[in-house]
């Protein structure tokens, strides 16, 4: 079965409106034969990224937090949804500590063959290049997007429900999307050269990034 993840970076809890489109897409990944989860990182400890660079050599953190847990989650899933709303222009500080922490997967590629896609809200502006932002990010990881939906609240709430519509027909487009395995000449040439650029960065500093070069190696990718 098809394992769908959301993973919510709004501090509002059960009031969050930005939780109402993810839980939307999992509805529409559910009724299209998915099993889901959403998980709140609000409710997480999640310590910043320090640039040390010892998960590049070693594979493991110097922070002993559930950042683990949730990467666990993200690599057994086949679809990953992310949700923030807007906050000056950008996510949330709670997302951001769990994208900063990704980058040992960007250099490993460790989400290739995953699908995607992003939801956000905002007051007044921004939703959508947030959305983007969070799609962004799939791909630099890995994965490939299937689109996304925003939402611009302030002006007018009642635009959240024509929202959660497009949201759970997402859903189901993303989980089509993982079972036919659909896929999209421009993305597939963006991991190419992704691919690549991580494959010579990580040949480059095989010496001191030993965890990465040894996961290329037995993926077969060098």
């Amino acid at each position: 079965m098809v394992k769908v993840l959301g993973i919510c970076g709004s501090p509002r809890g059960e009031q969050s409106r930005t939780l109402r489109l993810v839980n939307a897409v999992m509805s529409g990944a559910a009724d299209a034969g998915a099993s889901w989860e959403v998980v709140d990182v609000c409710g997480l400890d999640i310590e910043f990224c320090i640039g040390c660079g010892i998960c590049y050599e070693s594979g493991g953190c110097i922070h002993e937090d559930d950042f683990p847990v949730l990467f666990d989650q993200m690599m057994e899933a086949d679809g990953i949804v992310f949700g923030s709303p807007v906050y000056i222009n950008s996510v949330t500080a709670q997302m951001k500590r769990v994208l900063d922490r990704m980058a040992d997967a960007i250099h490993c590629q460790k989400f290739e063959g995953k699908y995607g896609c992003s939801v956000s809200t905002a007051g007044g502006s921004f939703a959508k290049e947030v959305v983007e932002y969070q799609n962004s990010i799939l791909r630099v990881i890995g994965a490939t997007t299937v689109g996304g939906v925003d939402a611009v609240l302030g002006p007018d709430p009642s635009a959240l429900d024509p929202a959660e519509k497009k949201a759970y027909d997402l859903g189901g487009i993303l989980v089509n999307a993982i079972r036919n395995r659909i896929r999209y000449p421009d993305q597939d040439l963006m991991h190419s050269e992704m691919k690549e650029r991580m494959r010579s960065l990580v040949s480059y500093n095989k010496d001191i990034w030993v965890h990465e070069y040894t996961y290329w190696k037995e993926k077969g990718w060098l």
